[in-house]
Formats: structure tokens, sequence, C-alpha cells
């Protein structure tokens, strides 16, 4: 057996316990502060800011590298984006039927 007496060890073990007692309310208070859901928000949205910034920056630095390619991709949205308006400058205009008149008077505010 050992050669500490039982009394000795009961002091030792509850020392240690109150130390690992005291070791796992800060190991809590510490998970406490950073499951917060409010700290959560704030670190992922400090996280998504980041990113885009970097994402940002990085795509500046292309743009002033290859500066033809970026108005060259400008120019393909641009055209993309007015296709109905550029496709209506080359459609034909409707002939007029037979028999069909544009004005029949008193019908219109052209009267």
């Amino acid at each position: 057996m050992s050669a500490i007496d039982p009394a000795a060890r009961l002091i030792e073990a509850e020392v240690e316990a109150a130390a690992a007692r005291e070791r796992l309310s800060a190991t809590l208070g510490k998970l406490q502060v950073k499951l917060n859901p409010r700290t959560l928000a704030k670190q992922a949205a400090r996280d998504v800011a980041d990113a885009g910034n970097a994402a940002a920056q990085a795509s500046l630095n292309t743009a002033v590298r290859n500066p033809g390619a970026v108005a060259g991709a400008t120019a393909v949205a641009g055209l993309f984006l007015a296709r109905h308006r550029i496709a209506g400058l080359f459609r034909r205009k409707p002939k007029h039927k037979p028999g069909h008149r544009d004005h029949e008077p008193g019908l219109g505010p052209q009267d």
C-alpha cells in the first residue's frame, strides 16, 4: 500500500477535484462566449466581409493587368442587355394590309 495516509490522500484528491472544477468552469465560460449566437453572427459577418474584400481586390488586380479583356467583357454585356433594342433596328416594319385605314375620323385624338 501507499505510505501516504488516507486523510492526506483525501485532501489531495479534494484539491485536485477543486482544480479540475476551476478548469472546467473556465472552459465552459470560454465556450459560452465562443458559441454565443451574436458572437457567431459577428464572426461570420467579418469572415464574409473579408472574403468579399479579397475577391474584389483580386478582381481589380486582374482588371488592371488585362484592360482589353475587361473592355471586351463590358461590351459583350452591354450588347446582351440591349439585344432587343438592337434587333428592333433591323426588323422590317409591317406593311399595311389592303383596305386598312390608319385613321378613322371621330375615333382618335387626331381629330
